[in-house]
């Protein structure tokens, strides 16, 4: 719908913002409802009960936290209201004029590392990383598929374990394409619904994905971005460990996507392709 409900509306009203003007629906979001309020310059998040996924949870009261977290730091927008309506939780924010990353990748990894540098707020789940862990997220994701395709992805699962990470920052939770926000006046991160703290690598799997580059940009990264991308968050140990993982979280969102188009999304469909495709290419002995 191109305006809110009427509950929305009238919350927004009930806390003083001239809500007059004309409402534009934008499209960004694929897990909630958001509109641009554009002579007030805010934007109203409605968040949809039952919208959580195995891998990304939906929790309001968490990107409220982050909000007031991070705005100070310009890191992300400035929280204006937390309530509750009818049809859920809503959040007012300030309204940022930026662009979805789509190209420069030395640039989002600048960005991920400041965002793995600043201290984390008390209070988020925690996400170590890890083989165990993966594992655990995949039980939900296996349980939603046909036998056959169940079957053929067992197939696929990685043997060699790894262990969980000794490192912990703050993480964005879901740090694809479409959540990063470039501007001249500095950089900032969106759709705070699933932070977390725990292994950078978790956030780093979630950009380089096949699935979520197709998903939100349109198209896989190249080899030269992916080493791009690397090179500039500038960490060995990172590194090594993004290419010790890669079987586990290329084998994850392989089940995710799969899931998904299970679901009834072709967009998934055609992005587990690609993610499987990297699942051979990263279980394939080094050299072959």
């Amino acid at each position: 719908m191109s305006t809110p409900p009427l509950s929305v509306q009238r919350l927004i009203a009930s806390l003083g913002i001239d809500a007059k003007g004309a409402w534009h629906r934008l499209s960004g979001g694929q897990t909630n409802q958001l509109w641009l309020l554009v002579e007030a310059g805010l934007v109203v998040k409605l968040f949809r009960p039952g919208a959580e996924s195995p891998l990304f949870p939906n929790l309001p009261r968490q990107e409220a936290l982050m909000l007031g977290h991070l705005a100070p730091m310009d890191l992300a927008p400035e929280l204006m209201h937390v309530a509750d309506c009818a049809e859920g939780v809503v959040l007012v924010y300030r309204h940022v004029v930026g662009t979805p990353w789509q190209q420069d990748p030395a640039r989002a990894a600048t960005l991920l590392r400041r965002l793995h540098q600043t201290p984390p707020p008390e209070g988020l789940r925690p996400l170590a990383g890890g083989s165990d862990q993966v594992l655990a997220q995949a039980a939900p994701l296996l349980h939603g598929l046909p036998h056959a395709q169940r079957a053929a992805l067992l197939a696929l699962r990685p043997e060699t374990p790894v262990a969980a990470s000794t490192q912990t920052c703050l993480l964005h939770g879901d740090p694809v394409p479409g959540n990063l926000l470039m501007r001249d006046a500095g950089d900032m991160l969106i759709d705070w619904q699933c932070p977390a703290q725990g292994d950078p690598v978790e956030d780093m799997a979630l950009f380089l994905s096949p699935a979520m580059q197709l998903i939100y940009r349109g198209s896989p990264l190249t080899q030269a971005e992916e080493t791009a991308f690397l090179s500039a968050y500038d960490d060995t140990a990172i590194t090594e460990r993004v290419q010790q993982m890669a079987p586990w979280h290329h084998w994850r969102m392989a089940l995710y996507c799969a899931w998904r188009a299970a679901k009834g999304s072709a967009a998934y469909a055609a992005a587990f392709e690609l993610e499987r495709d990297a699942l051979i290419r990263a279980r394939a002995p080094a050299g072959s």
